[in-house]
């Protein structure tokens, strides 16, 4: 079957193992089903999923214009201690970032090469865990608004890295980690202002497992922008990554924007 459409993030469903699924605007692929079987993958062109004009994908499924422009793309989202909404001060689009800035805030600890430490909305969990192929993940505070999550965040990156290797989480080359105590040596890290949110004390450590048949001992990066057909058996998901068995891997969210066909 041929499937045909504009490439988003995959979409999630917790379960063990996880549940993965290609959305396009009249049909969906349920991955999970395609493991151990052909797919070919075709680039076709570009769709800004901002403004829906087809030019050159920029960045985060934007063109260059949208991305200079676009609330959804101000650097209060990869920094989010630049958030100013909690102060009424406008970045791009105030009632934007209210909506997305005033709202409960999670920072945590995920396992996915080494420990890490990230910031995600409350809405998010475990979304955003899964989409960074975290095999365990626990939450530090919880806090109203993305300034404060921010700025904690910040002072915890002085200890741990903020970045996943992703080479390291695709060939699940992980350290054993106890989060649970990880999370209890904080306390003294946490800023001022944060700690009446900090409890140590709860169990509420999250496992993930993901729809892999083989790792990859040595991983190879599918460029749609160099290679524009690729065919491969899939062998596993995880992350945002297609796993193929020759070692190629494919950052779904990497491609956001571009318009694909997708033969299995």
């Amino acid at each position: 079957m041929t499937y045909e459409g504009v490439l988003t993030k995959m979409q999630t469903e917790f379960s063990n193992p996880i549940q993965y699924y290609l959305v396009f605007e009249n049909s969906f692929l349920s991955l999970n089903q395609l493991l151990g079987k052909p797919m070919e993958i075709q680039f076709v062109g570009y769709q800004c999923l901002n403004c829906g004009k087809k030019k050159k994908i920029f960045r985060q499924g934007f063109c260059y214009d949208c991305f200079m422009s676009s609330a959804a793309a101000g650097d209060w989202i990869m920094k989010p201690e630049l958030s100013t909404a909690h102060l009424d001060i406008e970045d791009r689009d105030l009632e934007y970032e209210k909506k997305v800035q005033l709202q409960p805030h999670i920072v945590y600890l995920a396992l996915s090469s080494e420990v890490k430490v990230g910031v995600t909305r409350g809405t998010q969990v475990p979304t955003r865990w899964i989409d960074q192929g975290a095999v365990q993940a626990i939450p530090i505070v919880e806090v109203p608004n993305r300034y404060l999550a921010g700025i904690t965040e910040v002072a915890l990156k002085n200890h741990y890295s903020d970045k996943t290797n992703w080479q390291k989480m695709l060939k699940n080359e992980i350290p054993k980690v106890d989060l649970i105590q990880e999370r209890a040596s904080l306390q003294n890290l946490i800023p001022n202002e944060v700690r009446e949110y900090y409890h140590s004390d709860r169990n509420d450590l999250l496992e993930l497992h993901y729809p892999v048949m083989s790792y990859p001992s040595k991983v190879n990066s599918l460029n749609l922008d160099k290679s524009h057909n690729y065919s491969g058996k899939l062998s596993g998901v995880k992350g945002q990554y297609l796993m193929f068995e020759d070692g190629t891997v494919f950052n779904v969210r990497t491609f956001e924007g571009y318009v694909v066909k997708i033969d299995v």
